[in-house]
């Protein structure tokens, strides 16, 4: 049995997990993190870290970057692994995560879906495959309209992984709308498309001669990004220290 700390509780992602344990017969939520109890939770739910007393093995975090040094303090004291949902880190947070990993366990990825993290993985073999043919490289990625940012930030880790196979030697572009010119064969295309309520759809083609590859990954609800923090958190369980991907969950997993 994982036990879990549960922060950013009565936000949607924190609902979602919540229900996800509550099937699971091998983890249970001992404790939530939330600015109010709305008195829906079958487990304590405490307006700040500083005064959660319930013992734990292991912390997912679905809040905001605001309570990263509360949390990162707590789970060093603690000798609790914490699990990392929440995106949106500056250059001194980042460091400050990388320091924290030297005293507790840490997960930190951009995408809690094992899917997502099996993809990457994928994308690297067949990367080296398809560009040393000469292949092109195109990433088209589709959310629903009220998110902020784009590219998404899973998105730039697929792209990241297509790179890192390739010896690093794309240029990412973003748009082309300026140009008259020819594709580049340096260039990795990343195309951002907002409507509707789609949760997530991210396509990775890679383009040839006369062929066309492409690996496909549709999120259809928030649940599959809940699974992967509870398979997260069951993984860090027992590790003292170090600093951890969703790779590795799906590494050990094998």
């Amino acid at each position: 049995m994982t036990n879990i700390i549960l922060t950013g509780c009565n936000g949607v992602m924190g609902r979602t997990i919540t229900d996800i344990v509550r099937e699971d017969e091998d983890a249970q939520i001992v404790a939530g993190i939330d600015i109010t109890d709305d008195g829906t939770k079958d487990y304590p739910v405490f307006s700040s870290l500083k005064q959660c007393d319930a013992a734990a093995d292991a912390l997912i975090d679905f809040s905001t970057t605001k309570l990263l040094d509360e949390l990162l303090e707590y789970c060093i004291e603690k000798k609790l692994p914490a699990v990392l949902c929440t995106t949106g880190y500056d250059k001194k947070q980042l460091e400050a995560i990388e320091a924290a990993a030297e005293k507790t366990a840490i997960l930190k990825s951009a995408n809690m879906s094992l899917g997502i993290n099996t993809l990457m993985r994928l994308l690297q073999e067949a990367t080296k495959v398809f560009t040393a043919e000469g292949y092109d490289v195109e990433i088209v990625e589709k959310h629903h309209n009220q998110k902020l940012d784009a590219p998404s930030g899973t998105a730039l880790g697929l792209a990241d992984a297509v790179n890192a196979a390739a010896g690093g030697q794309y240029d990412y572009v973003y748009d082309r709308s300026q140009r008259r010119q020819k594709r580049d064969k340096k260039e990795l295309g990343i195309s951002s498309v907002r409507g509707g309520t789609i949760v997530g759809e991210h396509d990775v083609i890679f383009a040839g001669t006369d062929e066309v590859i492409t690996f496909s990954h549709t999120a259809y609800s928030k649940a599959v990004f809940g699974k992967g923090a509870v398979a997260a958190a069951k993984f860090l369980k027992g590790r003292d220290s170090g600093r951890f991907e969703m790779s590795d969950v799906i590494a050990a997993a094998k």
